[in-house]
């Protein structure tokens, strides 16, 4: 992307948040985000979405920058969200001649979230409909539950443009220099992670479209390499473990357990594990665990017992993990406690709720702290779960 251009018609007027700090206040986004909005310039002229209301003076100037003395025809709606939904009233207010476009979803959501009579001015799309703009025509895919219900996206059939909402979208602003997969891998997994079945039927959609370009509405725009990001997506939503490897998630109170933990990353690793990686769940950001969880194909949870119960950080952990779908592992589990323990119990029925769960015969018991006995278990545990 040059001068803003994703090409000479397309144009680029989305905005860079460095002060987002929580996105959706629960995800750390140290990088910040981007709010993606995108123009099309033809004999109609075309807005993609707007932005959050965080970023609203600067948005508004970019569209005028681009604009001058023209007046867009049409808003194309794509996801109600309010990063993306927020200015939708400021823009039907400034230029009342433009209509706006969106599925039978979107227009119910515009109700609930604006005082806005539309009339006339709603353009209510279907699958496959279109609209033509001159040169350029959009074409409408109905995305639901990637991640809302009334997500659609359109795809140019000129340009082979892929306009994919929060699809293929990612953390960080367009400005930081980092390795794609990680963050968009981290911003998969806790916002769209539990819709795979969804993000399948997608991707067969756009089996049949021949496109160049994938714009989403977070992160950078994809223009080299399209089957790397298509092909991770695939994986991803179709919970086939992407790395073969193990996570040892732990949650101690006093220690014991951690040591436990990091106890359990030697054995496997002197068993010949290709990789592990320990997360402190109590200190560790909770979205990254819940990253590694899905992309390595083994992980061991090993908790302390708390008022008879997991302790809170983990069983906060596991409910995330049963929420979003977690399945398709191998589970090794570590208990601790020093008058009842019965951490490990509650923790493997969690387990028991998930799909295609293989759960290890061997279960640790610690009582306190750990012991010549234990570790004899966690080698037998490290064996059977290495297979």
């Amino acid at each position: 992307m040059k001068n803003n251009k994703i090409t000479d018609s397309i144009i680029y007027v989305g905005v860079d948040d460095k002060e987002m700090d929580l996105f959706e206040n629960q995800y750390h986004t140290p990088n910040g985000i981007s709010y993606n909005s995108y123009m099309i310039l033809d004999d109609k002229i075309a807005i993609m979405d707007t932005v959050d209301a965080r970023k609203t003076d600067e948005w508004m100037k970019n569209i005028e920058n681009v604009l001058g003395e023209k007046q867009p025809d049409f808003l194309v709606v794509s996801h109600m969200e309010s990063d993306h939904s927020d200015n939708i009233a400021n823009l039907v207010n400034k230029y009342p001649n433009m209509k706006v476009v969106g599925n039978a979803q979107i227009f119910r959501m515009i109700n609930q979230f604006f005082n806005l009579e539309l009339g006339d001015r709603a353009i209510i799309v279907k699958e496959g409909d279109t609209l033509n703009l001159g040169n350029h025509t959009l074409q409408f895919i109905m995305a639901p539950m990637v991640h809302w219900p009334e997500v659609m996206m359109s795809y140019e059939q000129t340009e082979k443009i892929l306009f994919s909402a929060d699809g293929f979208g990612k953390f960080g602003t367009l400005d930081t220099n980092e390795d794609w997969t990680c963050e968009a891998r981290r911003y998969y997994f806790n916002i769209v992670g539990k819709y795979g079945a969804n993000v399948q039927a997608l991707l067969k959609k756009a089996s049949n479209l021949d496109i160049k370009i994938i714009c989403p509405l977070h992160g950078p725009i994809l223009d080299k390499d399209l089957a790397f990001y298509i092909n991770k997506y695939n994986i991803w939503s179709s919970y086939t473990p992407e790395d073969d490897g193990v996570l040892i998630a732990y949650a101690s109170i006093h220690g014991n357990t951690e040591r436990a933990a990091k106890k359990m990353a030697e054995i496997l690793k002197q068993k010949g594990a290709k990789k592990v990686v320990l997360a402190d769940l109590a200190r560790d950001d909770m979205a990254e665990a819940i990253e590694d969880a899905f992309r390595y194909d083994k992980i061991v949870v090993a908790s302390s017992t708390y008022n008879m119960e997991i302790f809170p950080c983990m069983h906060h952990f596991l409910l995330h993990l049963l929420g979003k779908n977690y399945q398709n592992r191998r589970v090794g589990i570590i208990e601790n406690g020093s008058w009842a323990p019965n951490s490990g119990k509650l923790m493997k029925e969690l387990f028991e709720k998930m799909k295609d769960i293989s759960i290890c015969d061997t279960m640790v018991t610690i009582k306190s702290a750990m012991k010549a006995d234990n570790i004899e278990q966690m080698e037998k545990l490290a064996e059977e779960i290495l297979g």
